[in-house]
């Protein structure tokens, strides 16, 4: 079981993360605080590979889910790289 040193985010997942913020901050400021800390706070608490299951649609990564969102990440040499922030709500714009 591999360990995890760093945690490093892509632009393209920070842009997400940005973007779920300003959706979130036109309805309220606190509600998008309290998104945003629980994705963040998730990614956090990743301490080995195999801590989260493989994703279904792309099994190349590991997936998280906190509230109605679906965190992408992959692992190399102790890194996680956390790739891509979605919701898992149907027809949702993030």
């Amino acid at each position: 079981m591999s360990t995890i040193k760093k945690v490093v985010w892509t632009n393209t997942a920070k842009n997400q993360l940005k973007g779920i913020y300003a959706y979130y901050k036109e309805k309220s400021v606190q509600g998008a605080d309290n998104v945003k800390n629980d994705i963040l706070n998730s990614t956090k608490n990743i301490h080995f590979v195999e801590q989260f299951q493989k994703d279904e649609v792309e099994p190349e990564y590991r997936r998280i889910i906190i509230r109605d969102y679906k965190i992408l990440y992959l692992e190399e040499n102790e890194v996680v790289f956390i790739i891509r922030i979605f919701s898992t709500k149907r027809n949702s714009i993030q």
